[in-house]
């Protein structure tokens, strides 16, 4: 563990660099549990995930040492548990608002925590949390994007990555400092109870908000509208006809051409 020079108040200030791990979301999960104290806003950063971990259990596969692979440990004890979307809403922005600084308007947040490139995915996050009563007690705030990896074998047509999209290849921990930097910026606001500009701030930035694509609902095809994220974090689609549904993770796929 080494203090760091970073343009933060505390996110990153501390930084843990692993040559190889299971998962960093898993490392300090471990740590939490083994009552090893961390401070707000350490940084978990690895070379290699050899077990990274997306969303419903999906394995995050990243090239060693050419993608930025780490976690967050934060401490938003003034979230209350229904209030668990915020936090996402608020991380979503702050990786948004770095990578949109090198291209325009290009990237977007694939409901509820990828980052996308047109049709392609550059990033996720996965958000585990710890509670305690009501509130929020621990965060591990767990993301994967891919940099410079310029290879993705069986998802090249799903997948790319900055130095794909761009043609050049990036420091990574130069890059960790300033999405650490932007990160943190929106996670002030999210402290600061600025609710309703990080919600419109997400929807400006939602993939496919309000423009008609097909979707898989109970194993059927359905075309529909994205309207919008309930407070919980639900999506709202709109289908063919009028029908507004509230969809979880698990009810909804995106259907790509």
């Amino acid at each position: 563990m080494q203090n760091n020079t970073f343009l933060t108040l505390f996110v990153g200030q501390t930084i843990v660099k692993l040559s190889e791990v299971n998962s960093t979301n898993t490392y300090v999960k471990e740590l939490l549990s083994n009552s090893k104290p961390l401070l707000d806003g350490t940084v978990i950063m690895a070379d290699h995930q050899f077990a990274g971990r997306g969303q419903n259990n999906n394995v995050w596969e990243s090239k060693p040492g050419e993608n930025l692979t780490f976690s967050i440990y934060l401490n938003p004890t003034f979230l209350a548990v229904n209030q668990q979307f915020e936090l996402n809403k608020a991380v979503c922005l702050g990786i948004i608002d770095y990578l949109n600084l090198i291209i325009g308007d290009e990237f977007k947040i694939k409901w509820p925590n990828d980052i996308y490139y047109q049709d392609k995915k550059i990033g996720g996050i996965l958000i585990e949390n710890i509670t305690k009563g009501y509130q929020l007690k621990d965060s591990v705030v767990g993301i994967g994007l891919n940099i410079n990896q310029k290879e993705f074998g069986d998802l090249n047509n799903r997948a790319s990555s900055l130095s794909k999209i761009l043609h050049q290849n990036y420091d990574l921990d130069k890059l960790l400092a300033q999405i650490c930097q932007s990160i943190e910026k929106r996670y002030l606001q999210l402290k600061a109870g600025k609710l309703q500009l990080l919600h419109d701030d997400y929807l400006k930035r939602l993939f496919r908000i309000n423009e008609l694509h097909q979707y898989n609902i109970e194993n059927q095809n359905f075309e529909g509208i994205i309207k919008g994220v309930t407070p919980t974090g639900r999506l709202t689609l709109q289908l063919l006809g009028g029908k507004l549904m509230d969809l979880d993770l698990k009810e909804v796929k995106f259907i790509f051409d």
